[in-house]
């Protein structure tokens, strides 16, 4: 028997409450509040579930349900260590395709993270999370490939909470953008190579780091 597909409206619900921070990892997926909030069964509740654990943004727990994706140190590298390659692939082909259109925006993206930076340096991590998110959104449209697009997203969703959680360490976000700034240099000048491996090394975390964002959201 082929199985339902999910309800795009309750897919898109948890989806979005975890990009707006709301469901961090670890959080328990209260399908009783679900269930009440769409005014369904708790059928359509339990297929929007099982999507996103195909997806790897849910795991079940024994004795705890479904709770948002979190990892442990290994996989937290590993899943890292994809995304990076994506977003730098990501801001090669960029380079490559930037429309005037693409440009413009990429700019603009560009001056809100400076103006946040240089307005609040370490203040209001969460804001400028939002903009640090038009900026690799920018580049990833850019890109012109829709599959690596929609690979972007669900990888990145795995690792939100601990992006935003960066910007709470003093000298983060004056750091990323400055760092926004010689990506995009590189993506206006249309040197491919040079804006992935910057990319690269602006998506990565040492180990060390690593630790200290999984122990912020233990």
């Amino acid at each position: 028997m082929t199985q339902a597909a999910p309800s795009p409206s309750l897919v898109q619900h948890i989806l979005q409450r975890i990009d707006l921070g709301q469901l961090n990892p670890g959080d328990l997926l209260d399908e009783a509040e679900l269930v009440e909030t769409f005014g369904v069964s708790r059928t359509p509740v339990r297929e929007a579930i099982l999507y996103l654990e195909a997806l790897g943004l849910v795991r079940r727990l024994p004795r705890k349900g479904a709770t948002i994706f979190r990892p442990t140190l290994e996989e937290f590298l590993a899943i890292l260590e994809v995304h990076a390659k994506l977003e730098g692939q990501a801001a090669g082909l960029a380079a490559r395709r930037l429309s005037r259109q693409g440009a413009s925006d990429l700019e603009a993206a560009v001056r809100a993270c400076e103006s946040h930076a240089a307005r609040s340096p370490d203040a209001d991590p969460d804001g400028y999370y939002q903009l640090n998110l038009g900026f690799h959104a920018c580049i990833a449209h850019a890109s012109g490939n829709a599959v690596l697009v929609d690979a972007l997203k669900t990888n990145a969703r795995k690792l939100l909470a601990y992006y935003r959680a960066r910007y709470r360490f003093p000298g983060a976000i004056a750091g990323s953008a400055a760092e926004h700034r010689d990506i995009a240099r590189l993506i206006l000048d249309r040197n491919s190579e040079a804006a992935e491996a910057r990319m690269q090394r602006h998506v990565q975390f040492d180990q060390v780091t690593a630790m200290d964002l999984l122990a912020a959201l233990s």
